[in-house]
This record gives C-alpha cells, structure tokens and sequence, in this order.
C-alpha cells in the first residue's frame, strides 16, 4: 500500500477517537460536576533516510537531518480536566458542591467483583429507605455515600432537617431535637491522569499499579483528621460542568477538517496511483 495511504488511514483512526471524547463533552454539558476531557497526539514511528552521500552536504539544508518518512499520529493520552466549575444555587438541603479544584466524594458502589469505592465530583444526594426506621445517602443512581471511614451514611427515619459546612461535616437533626453527625467522605486527587472513567460520572483507580509504577497514595490523598480543613463545600448549590461549548465546538470544526485532509490524502495516492498503473 501506497505509504501516504498508511500515513493517513493511522493517522483518521485517531481522530475519531478525538471526536468521540469531544462529542462526549459536549453530551455532559448539563451534567452536574462533570470534567471534560482533553485528548493530546504524538506521532508515530518514522524512518530516517539521510540522502546525501557526505554529511557535510546536509549542512545549512532546510532539512539538516535528511528526510524523515513519518507513519502518521497516534492518541497519546485522555486527560481529565480537573477545573472548577460554575456554582449554581439550588436551596435544596441535600445538594452541595465542591468548591475546590481535585476533590471528590467518595461513592460506594455494589460490582460483580463486590463492593468498591470510586469516585465523583456530583453533590446531588438523596435518601433512600433500607428499613422502617433508617435511610441511606445515596446519589442519583442508588449508590451509597460514605464516610471518611468507608463505611454507608445510614440516617434515621425520623431525621428533620440537614446541615452540611464547609468542611464536610454533616448534622442531621431529628424530631426530637436530637443529632446525628457524619464526615462525608472526600479525596483530593493529585494525579488525575491515573484515574478510570467507570460511567455515569464515577471514576475507578487503576488495578494495574506494579505496571504503572504508582501507588494509590500518588494518585490520591484521603482528606482526614487534620486535612479536613482543605475541603471546600458550599451546601445548597451544585457545580455545573466545566465544558465550554466554543471550545468544543472550535476543536471539533479542527479535528473535522483534519479528518477531511487526511481523507482527501487517501483520494489524492489513489489517483496517483491510477495514473501511474496507466502509464504504458
């Protein structure tokens, strides 16, 4: 095959990759703490083909190192954008926001494998009834909210009215008057590049840690004891996703005419080609 058909088949592989996470961030623009995602390219292998019998011949060339025959671009990484979003008040008790760029709430989530902690930035709690006299804080989903310990936020059924500070502190009062008291549970990440999308505004750590070289304590800080004073949490309010519609729309108009380019490189070999098979 022609190598600027191979060049240019690799290289729309990768671009539609891009257009799939652009699209996905303009599909949770109205997701409450959504981050976008970033995709970043690097080029592929090339060859080096030094054309000149004397080096002394490739001085002051506007190719000093001779030609490089390249094979197209390659999706590095998806970066997740870790940015603030917009606070949108709500007055509703049980919703909060973060307002601190890389934290988030620690989730529960029932897999195949069992019960796993993961992660998300959405502040939309709600209560769920697991018996006559208890509720559980759950999200949109149905998925436990934890404590700093790990362990499902149960409420009693008679529970009145909810306060949530800065910090994360959590008082429920009762009818009676009397409290009940929880430290939602919250990280700060400082590696987010390490984290696994798992759906529906959940992310996962990576199980692969000896190949990555990482360990969880690299990826993330769980914010107790004295660190509780870094949360930042604002009660009545969420954060609106920190997708800019431009942006999107701009880099996906870039990314389609450059599918275009490489699409018309293909037409171009292809009639190269034929005029070269032509030839009698």
């Amino acid at each position: 095959m022609n190598r600027t058909m191979i060049t240019a088949t690799n290289t729309l592989a990768q671009l539609q990759k891009q257009m799939d996470v652009i699209s996905h961030n303009m599909a949770n623009i109205d997701t409450n703490g959504y981050k976008r995602r970033e995709a970043t390219f690097t080029e592929l292998i090339y060859q080096q083909f030094n054309n000149q019998r004397r080096e002394q011949a490739e001085v002051n060339r506007l190719t000093p190192n001779g030609i490089r025959q390249g094979t197209g671009a390659k999706l590095a990484q998806i970066q997740l954008v870790m940015t603030q979003g917009n606070i949108k008040p709500t007055d509703r008790s049980l919703d909060t926001a973060l307002t601190k760029e890389g934290q988030l709430y620690k989730v529960l989530v029932q897999t195949d494998a069992g019960a796993e902690i993961q992660y998300t930035r959405n502040g939309a709690f709600y209560l769920s009834p697991i018996s006559e006299n208890e509720l559980a804080l759950v999200t949109a989903d149905g998925h436990s909210i934890v404590d700093e310990n790990n362990n499902p936020i149960y409420i009693n059924a008679d529970a009145k009215d909810f306060t949530i500070d800065s910090m994360g502190q959590m008082t429920v009062t009762m009818n009676n008057g009397l409290p009940q008291m929880f430290n939602l549970g919250v990280v700060q990440v400082d590696k987010p590049q390490f984290l696994i999308a798992k759906g529906n505004n959940l992310y996962g750590l990576p199980t692969n840690f000896d190949q990555l070289n990482v360990g969880v304590d690299d990826i993330l800080t769980d914010l107790v004891g004295p660190l509780r004073t870094e949360i930042g949490i604002q009660q009545g309010a969420l954060e609106s996703s920190n997708v800019d519609m431009a942006k999107e729309m701009t880099d996906l108009i870039n990314t389609q005419r450059a599918y275009q380019f490489q699409s018309r490189s293909v037409s171009i070999a292809d009639q190269m080609m034929g005029l070269v098979n032509g030839i009698r």
